[in-house]
């Protein structure tokens, strides 16, 4: 059982992150082991970045107010890391447990009560969605944020953008050209867009969502700038599949796509093929359809990624579902405080995972 709650709730060998507590529990929180001693957190880095995320900042993301404000009760001294585990917890201060009281036995749809209850015999927290809430993705952000700050040192750099919120585009980011300066830009605005005259078009999607009592979801498009050509493994070691696992933490994430993806089933092996050349000693390749990994390694190019987020399943819209007592059929009103779109919150926690995997992929 110890080894299925490790596997459930912890990830990387190198530096290893677990997560916490529930949405609506006292707290929740995350453990980071591995840190080298030395490392000097910077708070004010983390605030900007966790703030990105802070739910109740504006009519597409839920009223609940959460100041998302990380204590760090062990594993730093006097601003550096000493080599314990440095774990950090977050207060829950805005919860509205009541609204949840109809769902003990009646299950949302789209959302993971029903498959819980039968996980743990009814005895899961259905507070807010409890352990599988998008409220997880508040220490995930936290230690996403410390591994990106060592990223930094080495080079490396991160950064996402909304591609598209319910069939309103963005920009994609230019596959070989994309640069820390431009994700540096993206991340400091208030709708993470690359072109500015989208983000109207996307506000307007997700506030005709919310005024019809619906959500949508979207696409978040991810680049890694920096990382030298080398990293990653074959097979279960690819670069790919450690990203993936860590995206898919997120729990709004069905799906992702690195480079071409899908679009490559398309291409004849003459167009997906990236061609390569020398820049200076440099090897390079002319376009990254290959998304910056060959084999599950890095190939020195940007990696390019990109996650479907499902439009977020608590709606005010009766939906039909059972009493799980009664095995009735039962229409169900979902009650309390919720996202109309999940996408433009997701974008630090997609930024967050990838850092949490590639630190552990470099394997310091």
């Amino acid at each position: 059982m110890l080894w299925e709650v490790q596997q459930m709730y912890s990830i990387g060998d190198k530096i290893r992150v677990t997560i916490f507590g529930q949405s609506h529990a006292e707290a929740i929180g995350t453990v980071i082991d591995g840190l080298p001693a030395g490392m000097e957190i910077n708070m004010d880095k983390i605030s900007r970045f966790m703030q990105r995320r802070m739910p109740g900042k504006n009519r597409y993301s839920t009223a609940r107010k959460e100041s998302d404000v990380p204590e760090i009760i062990s594993g730093v001294v006097n601003g550096k890391t000493c080599g314990a585990p440095v774990c950090a917890v977050i207060k829950n201060s805005d919860t509205k447990s009541g609204d949840y009281d109809n769902l003990r036995y009646v299950p949302r749809p789209g959302h993971a009560d029903y498959a819980a209850y039968m996980k743990y015999g009814g005895n899961n927290d259905i507070r807010g969605g409890g352990q599988f809430s998008g409220r997880m993705t508040a220490p995930l952000c936290f230690a996403g944020a410390v591994c990106m700050q060592l990223l930094e040192e080495k080079g490396i750099s991160i950064g996402a953008h909304i591609e598209r919120i319910h069939g309103v585009c963005d920009e994609r980011f230019d596959a070989v050209k994309v640069s820390a300066e431009q994700l540096k830009i993206i991340s400091g605005k208030e709708f993470p867009v690359i072109s500015d005259e989208i983000s109207e078009k996307m506000k307007a999607e997700i506030e005709k969502a919310r005024m019809d009592c619906d959500s949508v979801g979207g696409i978040i498009e991810c680049a890694v700038v920096g990382l030298e050509p080398g990293a990653g493994g074959a097979l279960f070691s690819g670069m790919e599949g450690a990203i993936s696992k860590a995206i898919f933490a997120i729990p709004a994430v069905k799906g992702i796509e690195f480079g071409a993806g899908f679009e490559a089933s398309e291409m004849y092996g003459s167009e997906n093929n990236d061609s390569f050349y020398f820049d200076g000693d440099t090897v390079k390749t002319t376009a990254n359809n290959h998304g910056g990994i060959l084999g599950g390694i890095s190939s020195g190019m940007p990696v390019i990624f990109r996650a479907a987020i499902k439009p977020t399943p608590s709606i005010a819209k009766e939906q039909q579902s059972v009493d799980l007592r009664t095995k009735t059929a039962e229409m169900l009103t979902v009650k309390g405080r919720h996202d109309p779109c999940i996408v433009p919150r997701a974008v630090p926690c997609v930024e967050a995972a990838a850092a949490i995997a590639i630190i552990n992929i470099l394997g310091e």
